[in-house]
């Protein structure tokens, strides 16, 4: 494998011990695995080795691999030796309902970024290996997205994964001037349309919820990977929804296709079966920018029939969206209207 750094790099060497061990017909002792993995042999001594093993080990064990430790031979009672059964390692045979490999199929499209479409697709390849084949055609019509448009999402991203402590200068939406934040990420959360992180605010001492949008030029990583642990009764969700602006609830009519905007749907306070065959709901919402973009996101599946506020936004986005694949030279056209 080529050389990487950073996560990339102890992602890499998990890895390869992962298969090293598993491929294994009896266990290991530590020079051996020292001798395999290259990046132990790269260490600068043997108890640097030791150190680097010992939180690798733990790793994996964390992460539910079946590492062990087993007697080598009698003759070395001793050291001992390490693997991973491959009977223990291996999923048992899985069996997917029709509208779960829709779910599925789905969630693999959901991704519209580089950066987490290609884990979903090798997902799926993995089924299709299994004998596991999703129902193409149940999909037809369905295209949500998941964006990652924010600058800061990738570094913040890797920072909630390793749990290390990052630095980014930050706008409230009060004040058009940025203060650096010294932050130990928790999580990270879309919430109407916008990715938010939280954690823990090093100078404030306290919990914290940023909008990553709001994060002026790059996030910095200020300490170790690994220095600090996520709180275990943390609910990112709530705390995103209870950080929001306490303005006054309003209700959204809409109107929705059949089939459509199941998450609307469920988030209705009120459902009415009209005569055309769609469904009329009513759905509360505080943030009109951040609600336009969500019923903007549904095309031409969502109606607004109020307030007029509301449906302005929402012609306006997708207007945007008209214009902008009509400069790219785009062939087809988004269908409709959702005004």
């Amino acid at each position: 494998m080529s050389a990487a750094t950073g996560t990339a790099a102890k992602t890499e060497r998990l890895l390869n011990l992962v298969l090293v061990l598993l491929y294994t017909r009896r266990p290991l002792s530590k020079a051996q695995i020292r001798g395999l993995v290259p990046q132990y042999g790269e260490t600068a001594s043997i108890d640097a080795f030791d150190r680097m093993f010992e939180r690798d080990k733990d790793e994996l064990r964390a992460l539910g691999v079946p590492l062990v430790t087993e007697e080598i031979d009698a003759f070395h009672e001793d050291e001992p030796g390490y693997r991973i059964h491959q009977r223990d390692y291996a999923l048992p045979d899985i069996d997917f309902a029709p509208d779960e490999l829709a779910v599925l199929g789905l969630a693999s499209r959901s991704w519209a970024q580089a950066s987490m479409a290609g884990p979903a697709a090798q997902a799926l390849r993995k089924l299709r290996a299994a004998g596991v084949e999703r129902d193409e055609d149940a999909l037809i019509g369905i295209e949500p997205r998941l964006r990652t448009t924010e600058p800061a999402f990738e570094a913040t991203k890797d920072a909630v994964l390793t749990r290390t402590p990052v630095t980014f200068d930050y706008r409230r939406p009060e004040s058009s001037e940025s203060t650096t934040r010294r932050v130990q990420p928790w999580s990270l959360v879309q919430w109407h349309g916008r990715w938010y992180l939280t954690g823990h605010d090093l100078d404030r001492e306290a919990p914290r919820v940023f909008r990553l949008s709001r994060v002026d030029g790059a996030v910095k990583r200020t300490g170790k990977a690994g220095s600090f642990e996520v709180p275990a009764d943390h609910e990112p969700r709530v705390m995103v929804e209870s950080s929001a602006p306490a303005g006054e609830a309003r209700p959204a009519r809409l109107l929705v296709r059949p089939g459509a905007a199941y998450s609307l749907r469920r988030r209705a306070s009120a459902t009415q079966e009209t005569d055309s065959g769609w469904t009329e709901v009513t759905v509360d919402f505080r943030d009109v920018d951040g609600f336009a973009e969500e019923v903007a996101g549904h095309g031409d599946d969502v109606q607004v029939l109020g307030p007029e506020e509301l449906g302005e936004r929402v012609r306006m986005l997708l207007r945007a969206v008209l214009e902008a694949h009509a400069s790219s030279g785009g062939a087809d056209s988004p269908r409709g209207d959702a005004g």
